[in-house]
């Protein structure tokens, strides 16, 4: 059974959607944190599914200001504000009389395992957390695409920092795109991988701000590894695609208590069978013997 409900963040609403599973509370609780500029909809539901067949409940959410989630101007891309929406979440949690306050976990995919791994280092009492084909480094995704790729978003970056000071209709760029075009991401494959994770009929709003790019360039969660006391599994792909996998297996190097799973699977095919069937079965594993 999933709830729609929200929870507030700031000034804002995030939507939220809480599935639970079928047995009598207070259940364990799995908090999810989708991708950079994804929203619920986009393949988050057969996580949902599966991990409430497991006994487990679990919330999903919007970000501030994407998908069904209040907050203006659309598309910002703003990581204090997404770590106060994970935070605000929490805080939902554990408002709950049909959920465990003393037994929670996050789970992060792509850039929310940057948002994931940053919260597991604040808050000590999560039970574990899980990551998935993480992006822990917006700079090492956007500088990918070499040094002339980041020269070119230079004048959309800066004239959207004027505009948001005179208060001014926000500049955009894409989000994603195809090799060479003037897109944040536009490694091969990225495009047609986002694509893949949509369901039918549904308008992805493939923008963001372009001062975003500069707030995603200095944000490197990676650096709070250490101070992840939790349990923490990481989901690598070896065939990852938008990023340096080397960078993940750092993470779990410095992570005093991670695990690493390994995956034949790319950025984009991790969320499809056959790889995603066995990902969530070593999730699931993972997640009941912590939470359980």
């Amino acid at each position: 059974m999933t709830i729609r409900t929200t929870f507030t963040s700031g000034a804002d609403e995030c939507a939220a959607w809480l599935t639970l599973p079928e047995a009598p509370g207070p259940h364990p609780v799995v908090v999810l944190v989708h991708g950079g500029g994804a929203t619920h909809a986009m393949m988050l539901a057969q996580y949902e599914q599966a991990f409430s067949n497991a006994g487990l409940a679990v919330l999903a959410f919007d970000f501030r200001y994407l998908g069904e989630s209040g907050g203006e101007p659309r598309q910002l891309v703003d990581q204090r504000r997404y770590a106060e929406d994970v935070d605000a979440a929490l805080a939902f949690v554990r408002s709950r009389p049909e959920l465990d306050a003393d037994r929670i976990a996050l789970w992060g995919t792509s850039f929310g395992a940057s948002h994931v791994l940053a919260a597991a280092a604040r808050h000590h009492s999560l039970r574990a957390a899980v990551v998935q084909c993480p992006v822990f480094s917006g700079r090492a995704v956007v500088s990918k695409a070499g040094v002339r790729h980041l020269l070119r978003l230079t004048f959309p970056v800066v004239s959207d920092l004027a505009r948001a000071a005179l208060g001014l209709p926000r500049r955009y760029v894409p989000l994603v795109g195809r090799p060479g075009e003037l897109a944040f991401v536009n490694q091969p494959g990225a495009l047609e991988g986002w694509q893949s994770v949509m369901p039918a009929g549904y308008e992805f709003d493939n923008r963001i701000t372009a001062a975003s790019g500069l707030d995603m360039l200095f944000y490197n969660a990676a650096a709070s590894a250490p101070q992840v006391r939790c349990p923490l599994l990481l989901c690598a792909c070896d065939r990852e695609n938008l990023i340096d996998p080397a960078i993940a297996v750092r993470v779990a190097d410095t992570a005093p208590n991670a695990v690493v799973e390994h995956y034949d699977a790319d950025h984009f095919t991790v969320y499809h069978p056959p790889a995603v069937e066995k990902i969530l079965a070593d999730q699931i594993s993972f997640l009941t013997e912590h939470l359980l």
